[in-house]
C-alpha cells in the first residue's frame, strides 16, 4: 500500500479541481479519510481475516462498488442541504479520492494485488508500472529505513505528479484570464 501521506495527497490534489467557495476544511478532511479508510481492512490481520479473502487487505474496502458506497454515504451525512447538481459533483468527488487509495495500490511494489471488481470478481490486480515502493503496515516499521524509502518513492511517484498538475491548473486559470482580460479590455 501507499502510505496515508500519498493518499492524503492524491484526495487534496483531486479537490483542487472540483474546489469551489462553498467547501472548505470539511471538504478536503473528508476527501483525505476517503482516501484513506480502504486501508482501515487491515485490521482483519488481528481477527484472523486471511490477505486474500473478501474482506482481506486490498479486497471489497479497495473496490470501485466500496468506493461508490463510501462516496454516496459521506455525501448524504455531510452534505444534506446540498443541492442535487452539488451532490452529483461531490459524489464524483469522494469516489475518486476513495477509488485514488486503490490506484496507488496498484502501483506498488507489493502486496496481494487489488480487488477493484469485487464483489462481483475477486482477482486482484497490480498495474504494469509499479514504481511506488509498498508501505510497511505498522508505525514501528513505518520510522525505519523501509518507511524513508517508501516516502521518497511517493515523493518521486506521487509529489512530482501532483505538484506539476497544480502547477499548470495554475497556469492555465492565470492563461485563461489574462485572455478574458485583455477581450474585454
Amino acid at each position: 500500500m501507499a502510505s496515508i501521506f500519498g493518499h492524503a495527497l492524491a484526495a487534496t490534489t483531486i479537490g483542487k479541481v472540483y474546489q469551489s467557495k462553498t467547501e472548505g476544511w470539511k471538504f478536503y478532511l473528508l476527501g483525505i479519510v476517503c482516501a484513506i479508510l480502504p486501508d482501515a481492512d487491515v485490521v482483519g490481520f488481528k481477527f484472523g481475516i486471511a490477505y486474500e479473502s473478501f474482506w482481506g487487505h486490498r479486497g471489497f474496502s479497495h473496490s470501485l462498488l466500496f468506493a461508490l458506497l463510501l462516496a454516496v454515504f459521506v455525501v448524504l451525512v455531510f452534505f444534506k442541504k446540498s443541492g442535487g447538481q452539488q451532490k452529483l459533483l461531490l459524489v464524483s468527488y469522494y469516489f475518486l479520492c476513495t477509488a485514488s487509495h486503490a490506484v496507488l495500490d496498484a502501483m506498488t511494489s507489493g502486496g496481494l494485488g487489488v480487488a477493484f471488481f469485487s464483489p462481483w470478481e475477486d482477482s486482484r490486480y497490480f498495474f504494469p508500472f509499479r514504481p511506488i515502493k509498498v508501505s510497511p503496515i505498522g508505525i514501528k516499521q513505518f520510522f525505519s529505513t523501509w518507511g524513508i524509502k517508501v516516502l521518497v518513492s511517493e515523493l518521486v511517484w506521487i509529489g512530482i505528479p501532483t505538484l506539476t498538475f497544480l502547477t499548470c491548473k495554475v497556469l492555465m486559470q492565470k492563461l485563461v484570464l489574462y485572455f478574458i482580460e485583455k477581450k474585454e479590455g
